[in-house]
């Protein structure tokens, strides 16, 4: 199988404006909402609402461990969950790529890559199409909300070409 070289997927900074028909961004930025812990505590309150839909469906604190992938990257995978979003936050202060894609019709149409700066984390909404957990450099364990409970809440679509994710550099 042969990456869609022609059709490269430049890799962007993630910002908030950016990712917003995806998802929110969750990240520490501007004044935080309010102080808590007799002023000691600071907090940015609410920066994502997890989506739960479904028949027992829950929402779930989970805690992963991934392993990292290599640029250029040959995308051929993406996933969605229609019943509940889906959020990751980094535990450590590693950059770690974001790919997303508009729905087409029931498919994912062309994908986006964002690169975290290492202090953000994302919250995709219900039934965007997204890649996979993507740490670059080393092994990266990050939080996890979603849902858990029954129902069909995973659907994966495997591009017949992949596309090549990379720098501008690469």
């Amino acid at each position: 199988m042969s990456a869609r070289v022609d059709e490269r997927i430049a890799i962007l900074p993630l910002t908030a404006d950016a990712f917003a028909p995806f998802g929110e961004v969750l990240e520490i930025a501007g004044p935080p909402d309010f102080a808590f812990n007799a002023g000691m505590a600071q907090r940015w309150a609410a920066r994502a609402l997890p989506e739960v839909t479904g028949e027992g469906g829950r929402v779930a604190i989970s805690l992963a461990r991934a392993e990292p992938y290599r640029l250029p990257l040959q995308l051929d995978l993406v996933e969605r969950h229609p019943l509940g979003s889906q959020a990751f936050m980094p535990l450590s202060a590693e950059p770690f790529l974001v790919v997303v894609a508009a729905d087409e019709g029931g498919r994912p149409g062309r994908p986006r890559a964002f690169l975290t700066n290492g202090a953000q984390g994302v919250n995709y909404r219900r039934n965007v199409w997204h890649g996979v957990l993507t740490p670059l450099d080393r092994p990266q364990d990050f939080l996890i909300v979603d849902r858990t409970g029954p129902g069909d809440n995973l659907q994966e679509h495997h591009f017949a070409r992949p596309w090549l994710i990379c720098t501008d550099d690469a």
